[in-house]
């Protein structure tokens, strides 16, 4: 069978083992690493598709199921012509699970092997999601990558739980294998759980590579436990999953948190972070996060960040920037997101050229110095 989704591997990094590579999708290639902009309800806040390739230049986006699901519904989706069509991106998108999005519910969602019945949390209307569903739910809007239905633990967990949980997550994967109906069309990646115990993680990604999907994701980190404790798990979890698939961080943001997932051998994160502070007033500079808002840039007439080339810094200083933020105008949202965007994808970019000099953790250690870590 042909496969949708394939990974070309360019480059190891001497210095870490950092992996330079390319994604090939039916809706163009990804050069790796790269950071993935969300775009939960089949839009990247405030950005248009025409700002996310010319000014932003992210070659894939994510889209959310559960969200999706419940507004406006898959089956207008598919009527529309797929997600694509929808939104009007013509290059890659990756569609979650809507597995994190039920399980952070809390009481509102009860767990069955069959799946799970929860309550909206827009009108407390009752909803069941099983594997089966989500594969249903996923196929109808029509993303290149799509994840498998999973159960992401809260942290902590108990051991027992968390076995019970990442063995369940491995019964759901299959299930949703076997229920997909476009493996030529769209890739569906296995998500590894597991919880912060390393044998269980161990278990689940030897489980999941066993099912052969075409890529695969780590799930159930970065929820609330340290960084060194991620850094620690997330290398030991990689060195199960297969060196010809692309290997995916789950929600992850932060430029150190991708410096250090690229380190472990990540070729792929994703998060709502340079969106959301951008609508706090927050920017991410090569210099450390400038909190715009801030009375202090009332008068600054200088650009937000003198290294960046984006639209904004091109255009715009921190005061103008500084006002539309207190008069609650939405330009200054989209200049700031447009620019966060900007930052972590030239971020990347940065990177793809460490890895490919050798050259990464040298280059971390500088990054760290000046961002303020």
């Amino acid at each position: 069978m042909k496969q949708p989704i394939t990974y070309e591997l360019l480059h190891i990094c001497k210095q870490t083992g950092a992996r330079r590579g390319i994604i090939h999708t039916p809706h163009g290639d990804i050069d790796t690493p790269v950071f993935m902009p969300v775009g939960t309800q089949a839009t990247v806040k405030s950005m248009t598709p025409e700002e996310l390739k010319e000014e932003v230049g992210a070659k894939i986006i994510l889209a959310n199921t559960y969200h999706l699901y419940l507004r406006p519904g898959e089956k207008i989706v598919k009527e529309a012509g797929g997600l694509h069509k929808f939104m009007n991106w013509d290059r890659a998108i990756l569609t979650d699970s809507g597995g994190f999005q039920v399980f952070s519910l809390g009481p509102l969602r009860k767990i069955t092997e069959e799946g799970v019945e929860f309550k909206s949390h827009l009108d407390g209307s009752k909803h069941f999601l099983s594997p089966e569903k989500v594969m249903e739910i996923e196929n109808d809007l029509g993303p290149d990558i799509m994840m498998a239905f999973d159960e992401c633990v809260e942290y902590p967990s108990t051991y027992e739980y968390t076995k019970q949980s990442m063995e369940r997550t491995t019964r759901w994967a299959k299930r949703c294998k076997e229920a997909h109906k476009r493996p030529e069309e769209q890739g569906l990646f296995g998500i590894v759980q597991g919880g912060m115990y390393k044998d269980l993680r161990e278990q689940s990604a030897k489980d999941l590579v066993e099912l052969d999907f075409p890529g695969y994701a780590v799930g159930g980190l970065s929820v609330g436990e340290p960084k060194e404790l991620m850094c620690e798990l997330l290398e030991f979890t990689t060195q199960f999953l297969p060196k010809d698939k692309p290997r995916y961080l789950m929600g992850v943001g932060t430029p150190d948190y991708l410096i250090e997932a690229a380190i472990r051998g990540i070729d792929m994160c994703d998060c709502v972070l340079p969106t959301r502070i951008a609508r706090n007033g927050t920017a991410m500079t090569w210099n450390g996060k400038v909190v715009v808002r801030n009375a202090v840039y009332e008068r600054d007439f200088t650009t937000l960040d003198a290294e960046c080339d984006c639209y904004t810094c091109k255009n715009y200083t921190k005061a103008y920037i500084h006002h539309l933020i207190k008069t609650k105008e939405i330009l200054g949202v989209r200049l700031l997101s447009i620019h966060n965007l900007r930052f972590l994808t030239k971020l990347m970019e940065r990177v793809r050229i460490e890895i490919e000099n050798d050259n990464l953790l040298n280059f971390r250690n500088e990054f760290y110095n000046k961002y303020g870590y």
